[in-house]
């Protein structure tokens, strides 16, 4: 007898069972559950040899339950935020203890800064490619900062400044080849039409300008904290599709927003909306101020060329003379150190660190999510024709990945230092990026170059400059707008999800018809809505097992899929288990297990063991933890055990310090379902189904 083998075993057994009584007829089950059943009903005596390699697997698998019982308490919060920390700065092989103190050093300083590494094996053929593409990156830079920093309600210096100093520290510390840094027009909008509701630019331009190095040096500061200890999900509340809406709504902004320059209008709303830009360029047109436009605008072959061909035009036709609205107030020289400027204790502190966060969260994700891992095209600032990389970002395209954490580390620091310097939010700009790249750079010393050539102009060129014409700021900043509008991704998240789109359009009728910060505000609202309903209405999903395999699957996805009979295998699906989604939870399991109950696989003999499949849970709270334990009270009530299958580190930790685990017994914790299905056969829970009637 105990050399049979499981199939005559099989056979003979259940052709016993078909004599003994003629009525019985036998469901078709999976085979090998069927084997198992029969092996755990046959006497004991009769097969010593599967009575042995029963006992030696339930040994194994209690083995197995004592490792998750067993585990060692996950690290507490302080600990994951200096952990954090440490993994953000240095790498894994330098924060062994092992190593020496130098050696670590080294390495922590290599971590902070980049720049160490790739210097030693830096070649003069680099440079030269460098050189090229920080030098195409200035004549793009120079034009657009002095655009920029009119658009932020600044002198024209001040964004030429912050095409200096940001650069350079984000040179040393960032770890991207190709992000070119500087002013960009959408935290120049939000800058401005943020700010200026606390102060007036034109009526107190020095505290407007104190206002903007303290909003600066905020939002350095959250950017730090937000890489240092890995908060890089805060960003995320800003989701790509209210990104592209946001950027298509600003970007329509910020042209009308041109014609004043375009035109020469001096009285302009100070609002942001398209109904309020529209009423002033209406009225402009019945105001006597209103000159001879003739020279209001030159063609441009590139923005460099443009600003220095427009700005010899102006000076010696004496344009500005005749009606033509130039710069005038331009300053040069180093940038000066302005950190007795910031306004840390004064009245206006709590709204400048509010005003520092919103945009921190804006300048991160209009750089990492546009330049580092979206999945759009990107294209040259020239023209959306020119396709650089489909589906790839910057760094994939030369095959290197990049951070984000210590992305946004660098640009704290370069933030929090160029408030010091007189500058103002920077960060990393799409158009110029493209360029940048286009331009054939292999390292952050193209910033170097492009910084370097800024500070020249600063030192040599600002007479000229004082004579540039607004109008051809203007064009040069409405050129750089065509690449914030995203039609063909608009789209294609309707396409893909709905909601999605109703974010995308929140924030572009947002921004276009109330405010910038409105915007901003439904975008994030929608978003916030979107991951509530998502946390709060999980889905409760009945397992079952896909034909020949040992793996679980969604009866709805895989019809195929076959239940086990007497027990029912729920999963859920939510990372979190907590006060939002507990009761939720609860109620769809009870009705799971009611409506399993009454299917005809259980009619016979009824569900015995519900087993919940914890290996999407992550984590779980004190609520959580009480809707678990009424769902054990109802189904003991019914008659029916609960085991809990894969439950994941910070989950068995609190559950055993709840005693949850005692409340079930630790024999019903399996480090997978398929093994808690098994102890379920061994535990002869379930009814054999040769014997159902």
């Amino acid at each position: 007898m105990c050399s049979m083998s499981k199939n005559s075993l099989h056979k003979y057994v259940c052709s016993i069972k078909e004599v003994t009584s003629k009525e019985v007829v036998a469901p078709e089950v999976h085979p090998k559950t069927f084997q198992e059943t029969l092996m755990d009903s046959l006497p004991t005596e009769s097969f010593p040899v599967e009575e042995h390699q029963t006992e030696i697997d339930d040994g194994r698998r209690v083995e197995r339950t004592q490792w998750i019982l067993n585990s060692p308490d996950p690290p507490n919060l302080f600990k994951e935020l200096i952990s954090s920390v440490k993994e953000t700065i240095c790498s894994s092989s330098s924060s062994s203890p092992k190593q020496p103190q130098s050696r670590r050093a080294v390495c922590f300083l290599r971590g902070l800064f980049p720049i160490l590494s790739w210097a030693r094996n830096y070649k003069a053929s680099k440079f030269k490619a460098d050189l090229m593409a920080g030098l195409t990156l200035a004549s793009l830079s120079i034009p657009q900062s002095i655009g920029y920093a009119n658009l932020a309600k600044l002198d024209p210096q001040y964004g030429l400044y912050t095409s200096v100093v940001p650069p350079l520290i984000y040179a040393l510390m960032g770890s991207s080849r190709e992000i070119a840094i500087g002013p960009v027009a959408v935290v120049s909008l939000l800058l401005s039409s943020m700010i200026q509701k606390i102060e007036d630019p034109i009526a107190n331009p020095i505290a407007y300008r104190k206002l903007v190095f303290t909003v600066t040096f905020f939002a350095g500061a959250f950017q730090a904290v937000f890489g240092l200890f890995r908060l890089g999900f805060l960003v995320d509340y800003l989701s790509h599709a209210a990104i592209v809406g946001f950027m298509g709504g600003a970007a329509i902004v910020i042209g009308l927003q041109q014609l004043k320059g375009l035109i020469g209008i001096s009285h302009f709303t100070a609002k942001t909306d398209v109904i309020s830009v529209l009423g002033a360029v209406l009225r402009s047109f019945h105001h006597p101020g209103r000159r001879n436009k003739k020279l209001f605008w030159v063609p441009a072959i590139a923005p460099l060329i443009s600003v220095i061909l427009s700005t010899l035009i102006v000076y010696l036709t004496k344009a500005d003379k005749h009606g033509v609205k130039i710069v005038k107030h331009f300053k040069g020289g180093l940038n000066p150190i302005s950190a007795h400027q910031l306004q840390l204790r004064g009245p206006h502190v709590g709204q400048a660190a509010k005003t520092g966060l919103v945009i921190a969260i804006v300048a991160l994700t209009v750089c990492l999510s546009r330049l580092l891992f979206s999945p759009s095209t990107l294209f040259t600032s020239s023209s959306r024709a020119e396709s650089i990389a489909v589906g790839r970002s910057f760094a994939s395209v030369k095959g290197y990945h990049l951070d984000g954490n210590k992305e946004m580390v660098a640009m704290g620091f370069m933030n929090i230092a160029g408030s010091l310097t007189s500058c103002y939010v920077a960060t990393g700009s799409f158009s110029r990026t493209a360029v940048n790249f286009s331009a054939g750079c292999q390292t952050a010393v193209s910033n170097i170059v492009m910084a370097i050539t800024v500070l020249v102009s600063l030192e040599l060129l600002t007479r000229l400059l004082y004579f540039t014409p607004l109008a051809i700021l203007a064009s040069i900043i409405l050129s750089a707008l065509p690449g914030l509008i995203d039609i063909s991704e608009a789209y294609h998240i309707w396409k893909v999800d709905k909601l999605d789109f109703l974010a995308c359009t929140g924030a572009f009728f947002g921004v276009l018809f109330a405010s910038v910060e409105i915007g901003l505000l439904t975008a994030v609202t929608i978003s916030f809505a979107k991951i509530i309903l998502h946390t709060i209405r999980p889905q409760i999903e009945v397992l079952g097992r896909i034909p020949e395999t040992e793996i679980f699957c969604d009866i709805k996805q895989y019809p195929m899929a076959s239940k086990t009979p007497g027990i029912v295998i729920i999963r859920v699906n939510s990372g979190l288990l907590c006060f939002a989604n507990a009761n939720f939870i609860r109620e769809r399991i009870m009705r799971r297990v009611i409506e399993e109950d009454g299917t005809e696989e259980n009619s016979n003999g009824g569900i015995h063991v519900v087993v919940l499949d914890m290996s999407n849970v992550t984590n779980i709270d004190t609520s959580g933890i009480l809707a678990l334990e009424e769902v054990h009270k109802k189904l003991v009530g019914r008659g029916i055990q609960l085991a809990v299958g894969n439950p994941r580190w910070k989950v068995i930790h609190k559950l055993k310090v709840a005693k949850f685990v005692d409340r079930i017994g630790k024999g019903w914790i399996f480090l997978s379902v398929s093994e808690a299905i098994d102890a379920c056969f061994g535990s002869k829970m379930v009814v054999d189904p040769c014997t159902s009637v």
